[in-house]
């Protein structure tokens, strides 16, 4: 099963960015991969064509720009005679990889000829025998603007053969789009796999090669910064109050009342607007006492019963999604609200996170459920789940999580060692976080990043793995501020820390495993 995800043999323009963004990561640069793609793309046009016939290069300003000045490079140096085409001015080239790649171009003057186009009307009159297009790569959307749009009616016009490097430059790479005007190639070479645009885009594709680029399938299985990255969202400067999400927390009890708190605090710090938390009276007024942050509902009675269903309807229906069971407690009473509450949640159609006591109350009933839902078990809970004790090999514990997901219909968040998460289909692996990390609470604070995501409407499996990475990564700067003297609301002030620059984690990042 750990295979499964190789399967997948194509990959959207996000994933795509979320892995090279890893892959960083990981210790494999962009400027690595940058270098492995251009080059890929001389050796290619070098297997059709005898050296010195003529081969003009549109490049843009951003990586697949970079892509063709490191093909511009390699041409130059085994004989082909090679002209670049710049859109744009050299020192608006922002990224760092193609600003690297193009300041070795200046020192081959004699042997590359080259011209800034700012401006359509000095797009120079031209002719090649090879045209090649790294004007812009898998990210592009909208209708292609000047001078891009002159540049993409040029290379249409010319009397030569066209490659078009890793998506036709005016093909959205997810949907096969023509975004106005694109580029028609007679041949496209992608890099690592197949993008999902192309398979609709023939015309404008031509011959289709996929070329490696030196990114291993398991980095696929791997959480990262690039993970975040995919669930961070903008804050448009009109924003107002709820339009980040309601989270309605339900949880807690006469002997637990940190846990719903814990819950909530982290979900309002990884960017949801409002944080409920529904408990029992008496816990409820505790919680409150806590951060004046927590909206709190107070139900009757000492624990969760069916009699609290009516005060929380209004709730589930207001919430963007619903975290259950947090410090519930496993009284009978509570057991049957739980069911009740979980199918009013489905009723009203919104997404769902399972944890801790309402996760074992679940294990008495489970099914699957028609909204994104997600269960974040430890091995123990998983136990109880499933009713089956998981295997100490990590690959048999991948094969029983993405079985056990798939059953369900859900994403589970294995907590442990290495945390497993799978949608049934795909998996990541976890490897951020500490031994300081047993301290209780900390899956609390994991239970409300991830819930915050769901709030926010994103995809169930991209919360889950972006949540185990954050609440790791921020036991890690714990760990290194206080050793393992750590709370779990220390956990708590470094998540916009990580949200805001995942990448950071490098500075910290340990080699091996947390322990569970």
């Amino acid at each position: 099963m750990l295979e499964e995800n190789s399967a997948k043999n194509s990959i959207t323009s996000r994933e795509m960015r979320a892995l090279e963004f890893n892959a960083e990561y990981f210790g494999v640069s962009r400027l690595q991969l940058m270098e492995n793609a251009g080059h890929n793309v001389a050796l290619e046009i070098a297997s059709r064509f005898k050296p010195g016939k003529s081969i003009a290069i549109f490049c843009g300003l951003g990586g697949n720009g970079g892509d063709g000045f490191v093909a511009a490079r390699h041409l130059s140096s085994i004989g082909f005679k090679v002209t670049v085409i710049l859109a744009g001015k050299a020192k608006e080239i922002s990224h760092k990889a193609a600003l690297e790649n193009w300041k070795a171009l200046r020192f081959l003057k004699e042997s590359i000829s080259i011209h800034e186009i700012y401006d359509s009307t000095l797009i120079p009159e031209i002719t090649a025998e090879i045209v090649i297009d790294a004007l812009l790569g898998t990210g592009t959307k909208g209708k292609l603007r000047p001078p891009i749009l002159q540049l993409v009616k040029k290379i249409n016009t010319m009397n030569a053969f066209r490659v078009a490097v890793d998506v036709p430059t005016g093909i959205d790479a997810d949907t096969g789009d023509v975004l106005g005007e694109a580029v028609k190639a007679n041949l496209t070479i992608t890099f690592h796999k197949t993008k999902k645009g192309l398979e609709n885009a023939k015309e404008y594709v031509g011959e289709l090669i996929v070329k490696d680029i030196g990114l291993p399938q398991e980095f696929e299985n791997i959480a990262g910064p690039g993970d975040v990255l995919l669930v961070r969202k903008p804050r448009p400067s009109e924003s107002h109050k709820g339009d980040f999400g309601r989270l309605l927390v339900i949880g807690g009890s006469e002997t637990f009342s940190g846990a719903p708190a814990f819950v909530a605090l982290a979900a309002l710090r990884a960017g949801v607007d409002i944080a409920y938390v529904a408990a029992p009276e008496r816990t409820a007024y505790a919680i409150s006492s806590m951060s004046p942050d927590l909206i709190t509902i107070k139900l009757e009675g000492g624990h969760l019963n069916l009699g609290n269903l009516p005060a929380l309807k209004p709730y589930i229906e207001t919430a963007n999604a619903v975290a259950l069971g947090p410090g519930l407690g496993l009284h009978v009473e509570t057991r049957e609200a739980v069911k009740a509450i979980i199918e009013a949640v489905e009723n009203a159609g919104k997404p769902l996170l399972l944890d801790a006591d309402g996760l074992k109350a679940f294990a008495e009933f489970k099914k699957t459920l028609n909204v994104p839902f997600v269960l974040t078990p430890h091995a123990g809970e998983y136990a109880i789940l499933t009713g089956r004790k998981l295997s100490e090999s990590l690959s048999e514990r991948v094969s029983e999580v993405q079985k056990t997901a798939a059953e369900l219909g859900a994403v589970i968040l294995l907590k442990g060692p290495v945390d497993i998460i799978s949608n049934g289909k795909r998996f990541k692996l976890n490897f951020t976080g500490n031994p300081g990390m047993t301290v209780g609470g900390t899956g609390d604070v994991l239970s409300g990043i991830v819930a915050a995501f769901l709030t926010q409407q994103t995809d169930p499996f991209e919360a889950a793995v972006a949540g185990a990475f954050i609440n790791g990564a921020a036991g890690d700067f714990v760990l290194e501020e206080k050793g393992y003297h750590m709370v779990s609301t220390d956990l708590i002030d470094w998540i916009p820390h990580v949200l805001n620059n995942p990448m950071n984690h490098l500075k910290v990042r340990k080699t091996g495993a947390k322990t569970s």
